[in-house]
């Protein structure tokens, strides 16, 4: 699979070796205490504008190939189906902490929760499940509290700062310290690709105000390009993260519309890939 990459110092790593291809980064296939990994639109059995890896039948596939999907990832990742546990997004900046009672929730059995971008856990076994098609997918790990978090960050979430609320949730309910969190922003769509109009812009520009040159570039047509893997490095940065443990994508969802769903590049007509982090002991 031939990918486009940004110029960067870090490449993600892309394995087809499986059942699931994924896309991973090195610095967290090195902690022995987790599996992550994003998919990609490949690997599954979904057909049409859902082909083939889709994990979302509310945007119009049907629940047989959806659940076939799920139990496609659960088998790369060495897990059934029932140790999944969904966010239900809806670009908020609310964080819940999962426990073994939120086991298979969204996948085996509905889930008893809404409006929950983020998800933090210290329980093994239990994966994680992120959903995105241009959205910021993070995932957070502490190695030392052996806890972990991921959440979906669109502009709405970014702008929100989600990822320091994810970081509250598990200083909160762990005692974790940011310091000591690795994270990683995943793929999702880059500034070249992501126009917005001025009112998007200007709650940018509220919200970071000495980093808006870093944020957003003017188009000079009333339109800005919009960085959100910038945003979301900043608001990590800001709440305590080391700069050496945020490692960001290189890969962009509007760019690679063979390889991951893009809403962008689609129009709307797309499924969703997941970002997917489970603590294994």
């Amino acid at each position: 699979m031939e990918i486009l990459r940004k110029n960067a110092s870090e490449h993600m790593r892309y394995d087809d070796s499986d059942i699931v291809p994924l896309l991973t980064f090195d610095a967290l296939s090195e902690l022995d205490l987790i599996k992550h990994g994003f998919t990609t639109r490949l690997g599954g059995v979904s057909t049409g504008i859902f082909k083939s890896l889709n994990f979302k039948k509310e945007l119009g596939d049907t629940e047989e190939n959806v659940s076939e999907n799920y139990r496609r990832v659960a088998e790369t990742f060495g897990i059934t189906p029932d140790r999944f546990v969904l966010s239900q997004q809806t670009h908020t900046t609310n964080v819940r902490k999962v426990t073994g009672s939120d086991a298979g929730k969204g996948v085996t059995r509905p889930r008893d929760y809404t409006d929950i971008d983020g998800l933090v856990t210290d329980v093994p076994g239990l994966m994680l499940s992120i959903f995105a098609a241009d959205c910021v997918p993070v995932l957070f790990v502490d190695p030392v509290k052996k806890c972990i978090g991921a959440c979906h960050s669109g502009w709405r979430g970014t702008v929100g700062r989600i990822s320091s609320e994810v970081l509250s949730a598990m200083s909160s309910c762990y005692g974790s310290r940011p310091s000591d969190v690795i994270c990683a922003i995943g793929p999702s769509i880059c500034r070249d690709c992501y126009e917005v109009s001025d009112d998007v812009a200007d709650r940018f520009k509220k919200e970071f105000p000495d980093h808006t040159g870093k944020i957003l570039t003017d188009t000079h047509n009333g339109h800005f390009l919009l960085d959100l893997w910038a945003a979301v490095r900043i608001t990590l940065e800001e709440a305590g993260v080391k700069p050496s443990n945020i490692h960001t994508t290189d890969i962009c969802t509007c760019e690679n519309p063979d390889l991951l769903f893009s809403h962008r590049a689609s129009h709307g007509r797309r499924g969703v890939q997941g970002a997917f982090l489970m603590l294994e002991r």
